[in-house]
């Protein structure tokens, strides 16, 4: 894998890949519709953000390249790619409990808290990392 050319794009499969972490300037794109929702990136070197109807999704702090991103009731799924030591944020249920999968090795259970942020962490050398949080 590597940097996509667009900032953000749909796949066969349906999920979306997004971001630019190499990008010096700030890239943004917004109302990019997905089966009837709106979705809005930004991306640069230091973060990469996605919303979905005004609402978080994701967020890397430094900027990321995001493959595959799909998310659905009980499960989201994706692979990341970038430099450095990543933090990741994902908006999902409130006060609920998550199992971290990073490269199928599970790091771990994670609460979200009463928003609904689940943050971790993970060291990205510029090969993609597959990420599934799971829920309960």
């Amino acid at each position: 894998m590597a940097v996509i050319g667009e900032i953000i794009r749909r796949e066969d499969d349906g999920s979306i890949s997004f971001g630019d972490y190499l990008s010096e300037e700030k890239k943004k794109v917004t109302g990019y519709e997905v089966d009837g929702d709106l979705y809005s990136v930004k991306t640069h070197q230091e973060v990469t953000r996605l919303e979905r109807n005004g609402k978080l999704l994701l967020e890397t702090v430094p900027g990321s390249v995001v493959h595959g991103f799909l998310i659905t009731e009980s499960k989201v799924r994706f692979a990341l790619e970038g430099t450095d030591d990543t933090r990741v944020t994902l908006e999902l249920a409130p006060d609920e409990l998550y199992r971290v999968l990073i490269e199928e090795t599970n790091i771990g259970n994670v609460r979200s808290n009463v928003s609904g942020k689940v943050v971790f962490s993970l060291d990205l050398d510029g090969a993609p990392k597959s990420i599934e949080i799971i829920g309960s």
